[in-house]
């Protein structure tokens, strides 16, 4: 039992540290204030909770998450407070941004103001330590290790490709059905794994030849299942901690035992018959780091890359082109009157302006990433989006969150047009409203990131997409709308959202060469 001479210190000692505390946030408050006055910031836009401490936004999330309309809850939330806002949940204030200059200062000119923040706990039961979770100089010596892959060298033949999309044909005419309709979502992401096994790794999977019963197949259940929970976890931010259970960690598991067959599989590998010339990732990583666990999590970072983000490119492009006829047939003449011979390289698939813009129309309607977050490391300003009209610097605080959306940016007419909201690849070969602006011009279009932390392997994604894109349009002269699939607006179709957005109802296409491929 405390002696009362005791128990008088002890509540002294909480008393001077909970004096402590506070001194230290009035300290910092005043600190900020002083920075906030020195520019000139003012708030933006409050979104208002319902509920005690924003629990009702909350299961407003996880709601529109069960109804596959995430994206469209968040664009909802863009068009009722404006391009920037403040959130308060649990106590915390977080910022939601989707102006181009504000992504500039995240991305770039404030870079080293911002980390990845909470990220890293609440991916690491999967990811582990790889260049998608690191920051600082981890990350930097990461992506030094992996930039030498994708000098475009490297797939300028795209022989490199060649394996894995005549499996890819061989699955499509494979999983036909009676009338002549395939899913090609799920080829479309064992196409990516294989192709991205086969250019990072030396050796490809070839999930696509695997039988449904074998451990790729596995595999590819197990890294949806993984994915599904790591971004619920992100939603919690702070109580990340509460999602989890044996599910996700056998998912986990099987994940780290597939990337451990590739480490066994091809490090051991004999190379010396093989293109002496091609730099292997896996062989360079191994140089570099010593132990197996980074090199497993850096495998599983990078398979993530390649394989998720490409797939969805390649499925959206399609369930595009089925729903815009004029498109597809612009598109397949295009394809037909360039590429004139079997051997053509990546700059033929790049010098198609046609085929170019049908993807970067489909990458700004459907960014693979399409919501991102930042961690302010110290107390840092975004350039715009404050006061009564929006155009004021806004104060963002040591520890806080600031989330941006490229899907929202993608699709606002005042940088796309009063048609941003529809596919028509022809807007890129005209002026748009955001070329008039230096800013909104450079940050306005960011499927692949920007900045320092620009994506690596976007050339190589956009080949390896074009690719596969004029082949099966070559080898498949017909494609439509299967019957009872529904022609509605842009935007509207249900969507997944993990890591990546995809399409939930997947993405099925007739091909009506059939009959003539079966007689």
């Amino acid at each position: 039992m405390l002696t009362p001479y005791l128990a008088i210190t002890v509540l002294l000692c909480i008393a001077a540290f909970l004096f402590r505390r506070l001194s230290l946030r009035q300290q910092v408050a005043q600190d900020d204030k002083v920075i906030g006055n020195k520019h000139g910031c003012l708030p933006p836009p409050v979104f208002k909770n319902q509920w005690p401490l924003g629990v009702d936004r909350l299961e407003q999330l996880f709601r529109a998450n069960a109804e596959s309309r995430l994206m469209e809850h968040f664009l909802g939330n863009f068009r009722q407070m404006g391009s920037t806002f403040m959130t308060l949940f649990l106590g915390n204030a977080g910022y939601a941004t989707m102006e181009p200059a504000n992504l500039e200062a995240l991305l770039s000119t404030n870079f080293n103001d911002y980390s990845m923040g909470p990220r890293r706990e609440v991916f690491f039961p999967m990811f582990g330590d790889g260049i998608f979770t690191q920051d600082g100089q981890a990350w930097k010596d990461s992506r030094q290790i992996l930039r030498p892959q994708f000098m475009h060298r490297q797939y300028e033949d795209l022989s490199i490709f060649k394996e894995s999309v005549d499996d890819l044909i061989e699955a499509i005419d494979k999983n036909l059905d009676s009338e002549g309709v395939v899913d090609l979502q799920p080829l479309f992401f064992g196409f990516t794994l294989d192709t991205t096994t086969a250019f990072l790794f030396g050796e490809s999977v070839r999930s696509l030849k695997a039988s449904t019963s074998t451990g790729d197949q596995t595999f590819a259940e197990a890294f949806n299942i993984a994915q599904d929970y790591i971004a619920k976890r992100m939603r919690l931010v702070d109580l990340y901690w509460l999602i989890g259970g044996k599910k996700f960690r056998k998912a986990c598991r099987t994940v780290h035992e597939f990337a451990d067959s590739i480490i066994d599989r091809n490090l051991s590998r004999d190379r010396t018959a093989g293109d002496q010339k091609q730099f292997v990732f896996l062989d360079s990583l191994a140089e570099h780091v010593s132990d197996r666990i980074a090199i497993r999590g850096q495998i599983i970072n990078i398979l993530i890359a390649g394989r998720d983000t490409t797939a969805c490119l390649l499925s959206w492009t399609f369930f595009l082109l089925v729903r815009h006829r004029e498109v597809l047939q612009k598109l397949r003449a295009e394809i037909k009157r360039y590429l004139v011979h079997d051997s053509y390289t990546r700059k033929d698939l790049l010098d198609i302006r046609y085929l170019q813009n049908v993807l970067k129309e489909t990458l700004r309607l459907y960014p693979s990433v399409p919501v991102n977050t930042r961690s302010a490391v110290r107390t840092t300003i975004l350039p715009t989006g404050g006061g009564p009209d929006g155009t004021q610097p806004v104060l963002i605080p040591k520890s806080t969150g600031v989330a941006f959306s490229v899907y929202a940016m993608h699709r606002r007419p005042d940088l796309y047009g009063m048609d941003a909201e529809l596919f028509r690849p022809e807007r890129w070969d005209e002026p748009l409203p955001m070329d008039y602006d230096s800013i909104n011009a450079k940050w306005g279009y960011l499927p692949f990131n920007g900045g320092p932390r620009v994506c690596l392997g976007m050339d190589f994604a956009l080949t390896e997409a074009s690719y596969a894109v004029a082949r099966i349009l070559q080898e498949f002269p017909r494609l439509g709308l299967p019957p009872n699939e529904k022609v509605d607006i842009v935007g509207v179709e249900k969507q997944t959202m993990t890591l990546v957005v995809s399409i939930t109802d997947g993405c099925k296409v007739q091909m009506t060469n059939y009959e003539a491929k079966h007689r």
